[in-house]
């Protein structure tokens, strides 16, 4: 109930009630919601600044969460980190070495990316450091498991030419000669047969009967098929590769022709006594760039260890040749 007011009026000597005009009461109306207004924007500013509204309390949780999130990613990404880590030290200390392949320099395997700053997309975010510092991670990451599939592709490759090198390079003996004593004469310097005089003898000869099977020492193509009689009588010379080569002399008769590919174990021919030989044998040389090595050496897959250092006694006695 709106109160009333009364005044004293001193002409009449009586009490007399108060009559607002409708232009003070408009005025007053307006004063009170004004101030209404002005009250309700200073708490309207303090609830905004200082009160979050349920979907802002959402919002902050979700993105505490992915605080959590990344942080656990970038500890995952550490972690796969050390892992390549130690394939690059595998690579470089065991495979590499292995296969004799040169190390990878490691201004390669830690080169940057380029750019001074490459995520300055993420500059505008409240975690702009944790985002740029998992987006670092990653590149990283990315560009060591570049350099790293690369080193295997070449490790790989490295690997299929060792075998097919191991398959080629001569390590057999030429004559299945299970009694060592049959060798004849080895590489070094030597009575030659006729003139009796000491000469170098550039292979090992190997006494066997006439028709005695001939292997094919390695993998590889046939490069030369002579016949003749003298020197090295009816022969055959195989290219392995590798710059590797290998004379088989003396045959009595050849089983390939020149451009044949043979494979380690095949037969090539037989022992005989053709060009410049005393008596039936296999002389057997190997070449390594083209100069005559030692054969006594090229043997491994044959011979045991104790096999082995009998055979290199009875090579080296300084017996004569017989071409």
């Amino acid at each position: 109930m709106k109160k009333v007011k009364y005044y004293y009026n001193k002409q009449s000597l009586q009490f007399e009630k108060v009559e607002e005009s409708i232009t003070s009461q408009i005025a007053k109306i307006f004063l009170f919601l004004l101030t209404a207004l002005f009250f309700a924007g200073i708490l309207f500013a303090f609830g905004f600044k200082f009160l979050d509204s349920p979907k802002e309390k959402q919002l902050k949780r979700e993105l505490a969460q992915l605080d959590m999130k990344v942080e656990e990613f970038d500890q995952q990404l550490a972690f796969y980190g050390s892992v390549i880590d130690g394939l690059e030290e595998r690579d470089e200390n065991i495979y590499r070495t292995i296969f004799e392949a040169e190390p990878i320099p490691a201004s390669i395997r830690e080169s940057g990316f380029g750019g001074s700053d490459r995520f300055e997309s993420l500059n505008n975010y409240s975690n702009s450091e944790l985002l740029k510092s998992t987006a670092t991670h990653i590149k990283a990451l990315g560009k060591k498991l570049y350099v790293q599939s690369k080193s295997y592709d070449e490790i790989t490759q490295l690997a299929k030419d060792k075998e097919e090198m191991l398959s080629s390079i001569p390590a057999i003996q030429p004559v299945a000669n299970k009694n060592l004593r049959r060798m004849a004469s080895g590489y070094g310097m030597r009575v030659h047969p006729i003139y009796k005089t000491r000469k170098m003898h550039w292979g090992c000869d190997f006494s066997a009967p006439t028709g005695t099977d001939i292997y094919a020492t390695g993998k590889g193509k046939v490069i030369k098929v002579v016949k003749q009689r003298r020197g090295y009588g009816n022969h055959v010379v195989i290219d392995h590769g590798y710059n590797y080569k290998t004379l088989y002399g003396h045959m009595s008769s050849i089983n390939v022709k020149e451009g044949d590919k043979v494979r380690r174990g095949d037969i090539i021919g037989a022992v005989g006594n053709t060009g410049t030989s005393t008596a039936p044998h296999l002389h057997y040389e190997v070449l390594k760039d083209g100069k005559k090595i030692d054969p006594i050496n090229f043997f491994y897959n044959d011979l045991s260890p104790e096999e082995f250092d009998q055979m290199v006694e009875i090579s080296s006695r300084h017996n004569q040749a017989f071409d």
